[in-house]
Order: structure tokens, then C-alpha cells, then sequence
């Protein structure tokens, strides 16, 4: 099974996940999944990462196929979860009085591909994807965490720190390090990481 990345990024974020998204490979086993605070409000992030980084970008639709070297982005006012091999959207109740929010995602990603699971918590305020990122190591996956010294606005990377121990806490270069090193291609570009039951 291909690794799977789950982002959280709010206030400061940007700056981070263009870092990240510039690092990765191509081709990229991998499958990545931003959740970035915008509420309801329109997003043009999927265009910016796209401008930066050598992925596809986009927002999914509910019950998009989960595909290797693509980067998928919560859409506005939309929680983002996934089931073996395919992605859920709605709008339930706002999680960390937002919507989307990174914990259904990580919670989703957690149960479904446990060790195969790569969660990073970058700058963001409130605790969003504290509880995720512990759910995400608790079923032997890796936990990142942005450096809060580096971080515009540290407030989520310390809730992810004090919800548990990281396996790294990190300048936003380590991290994208680390993902593009756990990232190399073992499938053609495009396959599905894993057919949906």
C-alpha cells in the first residue's frame, strides 16, 4: 500500500504547504490530502499549489477515486474523509468550529491506512488536527509537526505536540524533506492506490 499524507494548515499555512507540495517527486506514490481553513469562502488553492509543485491539484468531488500523484484539496465548507480508496465529502457539523477540518480527515485516514498514514500539522490557530495526529500514530503511523518557533501562528503545532509526541518537530524544509524521501514512485502515475471494495 502506497503512503497516504494528511495536511493540516490554517493562519500561515500557505507559505508551508507551497514548500512541501515544490518538494514532492514526480513521479509520487503517494496520495496527499490538504485540509486548509477557508470555511466557506471560495479557494484558489488548489490553482496556487499547482503553480508551485509538479502535481495535480484540485478539489475533489464525494466519491472521487484516490489516486497516486495527486493532491487533493478540501474543498470550501466541506469536510474531507476517506474510505479504501475513495474520498467522502459533507457538511456536518462544524469539528474545532470549522469546516473542513483536518481531524475527520486524519481520524478517516488513521482507521482506514493505519501504518501507511503520514500526518503533518502545520501553523494554524485553535487545535485542529491535534486529535487526528494522535490518532494517526496510535495506528502506527508517523506524525510531523511544524517547528512552533518557525510557525506565523504556533497555536496548532503546540496542540499537536502536547497531544502527543511527534515523531518530528521540524522546520517546514525537514518536513518536506522527509515526505518527498517517503514518497517515491512504485506505481505508474495515476493508478489508484488501492481499489475501492
Amino acid at each position: 500500500m502506497n503512503p497516504i499524507v494528511v495536511i493540516a494548515a490554517s493562519a500561515g499555512g500557505l507559505e508551508p504547504l507551497k514548500q512541501i507540495v515544490a518538494a514532492l517527486p514526480d513521479p509520487c506514490a503517494a496520495s496527499v490530502f490538504i485540509v486548509w481553513h477557508t470555511g466557506p469562502l471560495p479557494s484558489l488553492l488548489p490553482q496556487i499549489l499547482s503553480t508551485v509543485g509538479r502535481l495535480p491539484v484540485s478539489h475533489p468531488d464525494d466519491g472521487t477515486l484516490i489516486q497516486t500523484g495527486h493532491v487533493y484539496v478540501a474543498p470550501p465548507d466541506h469536510h474531507m474523509t476517506l474510505e479504501l480508496g475513495r474520498i467522502r465529502l459533507d457538511q456536518g457539523p462544524k469539528v474545532n468550529h470549522v469546516r473542513p477540518a483536518a481531524d475527520p480527515l486524519f481520524l478517516s485516514a488513521a482507521e482506514i491506512y493505519r501504518e501507511h498514514v503520514i500526518g503533518i500539522v502545520l501553523s494554524g490557530g485553535d487545535g485542529d488536527g491535534a486529535a487526528g495526529l494522535r490518532a494517526i500514530k496510535g495506528h502506527g503511523g508517523i506524525a510531523f509537526v511544524q517547528k512552533p518557533e518557525e510557525a506565523e501562528n504556533p497555536s496548532m503545532p503546540y496542540a499537536a505536540i502536547m497531544a502527543d509526541h511527534p515523531d518530528a518537530c521540524l522546520p517546514v524544509a525537514g518536513i518536506a524533506e522527509r515526505i518527498a524521501a517517503l514518497c517515491p514512485d512504485s506505481l505508474p502515475p495515476g493508478r489508484p492506490s488501492d481499489e475501492p471494495k
